[in-house]
């Protein structure tokens, strides 16, 4: 979902392709081994990423082959417990009968999980859409079309139709939303813009940490990202980061390759006192900008996508939050104490 975890996906359905079958369009065999599964509905199912042959997403035109492997994943697991509505705050940003897009603050998980089946977005989703009917948290072809971590703020959107869910979902697996963040980060930069290439995968030393690998290899997942500077204070930078791919922990993975983790990111190293001064007194400022934000330094700023009915160039803005907003404040005064 997925900086972001729009890319975890798992398997809700696998079949083998008989040793016999001709050759025929995968949409169309499909629809036809499947009960309640219409072909359009698994056309759209495979333009946004979802069907998966042999480990890898393939278009509604691919060509079956006696042996092969086919897998529905979706961007949820299955669950034993059913996902109930729960009062939980909700900063709804933009509603209308097909989605909406909520304003998700840090702290709060995004979908359940283990550790978590409670209290999360999904559920405060399920509690703000309550009266709809048609709307049911425990259906995988509607909800939360992306994710973003527990611990970054920011926007998130929320498919209120199954049509509208397979229509976004396609736009973020073929890239053609537009998504920017803004992230407080260790050190200063030579240069003022700069492109990230570099496939994103699971840290074999850390599975809960995603690592960095070459790009055009063949181990992790294809990653983009470029960003901008929009403030320098010294030891830490104020910077834009816009998301050509959507791999899980992109901006923070990335970040960290290149030698600037993000502020405060601890599984990412940047809670640590990576630049600046030896005395005390920095050190206890450090300190204090923990604690005023104690978590990583990361908020998704801008959304765009097209509308899946209006077909509208859909662009949405989130404000700084709180803590992040104190932070800066926080190092741009003492840059000027610096000066």
């Amino acid at each position: 979902m997925t900086e972001e975890l729009d890319d975890i996906l798992y398997e809700h359905l696998r079949m083998e392709v008989d040793r016999g079958q001709e050759s025929v369009r995968i949409d169309k065999y499909m629809s036809e081994h499947l009960q309640h599964s219409s072909r359009n509905r698994i056309q759209k199912a495979a333009d946004a990423g979802f069907i998966q042959v042999n480990g890898k997403a393939v278009k509604s035109n691919y060509k079956i082959r006696p042996g092969d492997i086919i897998t529905l994943m979706l961007d949820r697991p299955h669950y034993d417990t059913k996902i109930e509505p729960e009062d939980i705050p909700l900063d709804v940003v933009y509603e209308d009968d097909e989605l909406m897009v909520v304003n998700k603050p840090a702290g709060l998980v995004v979908h359940p999980g283990v550790g978590n089946f409670h209290g999360t977005l999904v559920n405060a989703v399920a509690w703000h859409l309550r009266n709809l009917p048609t709307y049911d948290p425990n259906d995988p072809s509607v909800g939360l079309v992306h994710r973003i971590d527990k611990d970054t703020s920011g926007l998130l959107v929320v498919a209120k139709t199954p049509d509208a869910k397979t229509e976004l979902g396609a736009q973020f697996f073929n890239h053609d939303t537009h998504r920017s963040y803004q992230a407080l980060v260790w050190g200063n930069f030579t240069e003022d813009t700069g492109c990230i290439e570099g496939n994103i995968g699971r840290d074999p030393r850390d599975r809960q940490r995603m690592a960095v690998f070459p790009a055009g290899g063949d181990v992790g997942k294809t990653a983009i990202t470029h960003y901008s500077v929009l403030e320098r204070y010294g030891y830490t930078t104020l910077v834009e980061c816009r998301l050509e791919t959507g791999r899980t922990h992109q901006i923070r993975a990335h970040m960290k390759h290149i030698g600037h983790p993000l502020f405060a990111d601890e599984r990412y190293g940047g809670m640590e006192i990576l630049r600046g001064e030896r005395t005390a007194s920095y050190k206890a400022y450090i300190q204090n900008c923990f604690k005023l934000c104690p978590r990583q330094a990361l908020h998704a700023r801008t959304l765009g996508f097209v509308h899946p009915v209006t077909r509208e160039q859909m662009d949405f803005t989130a404000a700084m939050p709180a803590d992040m907003e104190a932070l800066l404040d926080k190092w741009r005064n003492y840059t000027k104490i610096k000066e």
